[in-house]
């Protein structure tokens, strides 16, 4: 009768596991600790419900989840809003500095932490382009005075390398 209480605690735990995690972690454990509880209630004999639910959660586990991944990943890319940030012109509010770890601009009113693209200083005020976007993390240049053709072409380009880091991720 005990092993029954184990198995829905269990269970119970995995459970509540599931539940708080994003992604896919303990679900496989609770069908384990359902066959475990199913044995339990029909008295087998303890080592058979422990390798049950050692089985089940383990051909679970190794059959169901290069499936949920590969479905996961079969969205595709999902474009966010701060990849229509890249290419466009804006200041930096706090010195660029690799070593020292600093730097930020300000986008659409939000402050991002930044980093210059070759790891150069750059001092607050300065006019930047923002060449991509990594993480939680504006990539920029200095702006110079580039035809409207080229500025163009460098924002389009920038666009697709953020796009294709993003489907990385």
């Amino acid at each position: 009768m005990t092993m029954i209480f184990v198995w829905a605690a269990v269970f119970a735990l995995m459970l509540i596991l599931e539940l708080a995690t994003a992604g896919l972690a303990t679900i496989w454990f609770c069908a384990g600790s359902l066959v475990a509880l199913v044995l339990a209630i029909f008295k087998v004999e303890i080592i058979w419900q422990v390798v049950a639910f050692v089985v089940v959660s383990v051909l679970l586990l190794i059959f169901t989840r290069p499936i949920i991944r590969k479905l996961r990943r079969g969205k595709g890319y999902s474009p966010t809003n701060s990849d229509r940030a890249v290419g466009r012109r804006t200041v930096v509010t706090e010195d660029i500095d690799a070593l020292a770890g600093t730097g930020s601009v300000k986008i659409d009113g939000v402050v991002w932490s930044a980093r210059s693209s070759d790891g150069h200083v750059i001092r607050a005020g300065t006019e930047v382009v923002i060449t991509g976007i990594e993480g939680v993390k504006a990539v920029v240049d200095e702006a110079g005075e580039p035809a409207a053709e080229e500025s163009a072409a460098a924002a389009e380009d920038a666009g697709a390398k953020a796009r294709e880091a993003g489907a990385r991720l």
